[in-house]
């Protein structure tokens, strides 16, 4: 009887193909869907040269680069925290909500909480703004105001361009008086 021919060898070489494959199955999804929550983002939106917005170049040297890149970090780092916050009260807030009878004295206190903490990080990114404005050259200084400017603008511009949203002149008829128009525009 011939070795490779044995059922004993078959089965054996079946089994630990199939052990393979599921383990190479595994790692591979391991590495598309679990892992990708790990990797890290580097932004080189600020000195990457050319502005997807506005075409402006901030002709950074070697060293304001690393400078900015170092500024990033810390201030990402810094407001990452209250982000999280946020994220909790709105979870907490839709919680509240989707409720039969939701708690509107709670709702108005994480949303002062929510206000707080969003003007907390606007306040943080103006001088996140200021900081790095601090390491360019006045025409340096120009071109990243102009392409702030622009990232700001297109960010807005698109959230009130969202499909099946009223004008602004049909949302004031429709709720006057419910809203004021300066809250509810971005």
């Amino acid at each position: 009887m011939d070795f490779l021919s044995s059922k004993r060898f078959v089965t054996t070489a079946l089994v630990l193909l199939a052990i393979l494959n599921v383990t190479l199955l595994g790692v591979l999804w391991w590495q598309n869907f679990v892992s990708s929550s790990y990797r890290s983002v580097e932004i080189t939106r600020f000195y990457s040269g050319t502005s997807p917005h506005g075409g402006s170049k901030l002709d950074l040297t070697d060293q304001q680069k690393t400078a900015f890149r170092k500024l990033r970090q810390e201030h990402f780092r810094k407001t990452m925290p209250a982000v999280q916050k946020i994220i909790e009260f709105k979870e907490e807030m839709i919680s509240e909500a989707v409720k039969p009878n939701p708690d509107q004295t709670k709702i108005a206190a994480i949303a002062d909480s929510l206000g707080k903490r969003q003007s907390w990080l606007e306040k943080a990114l103006a001088l996140h703004f200021h900081e790095l404005a601090a390491l360019c050259t006045p025409a340096q200084r120009d071109s990243l105001e102009k392409l702030l400017s622009n990232i700001y603008t297109v960010r807005y511009q698109k959230m009130s361009s969202w499909r099946g949203r009223p004008h602004r002149e049909d949302r004031e008829d429709n709720h006057r008086g419910s809203i004021p128009p300066s809250v509810s525009e971005p």
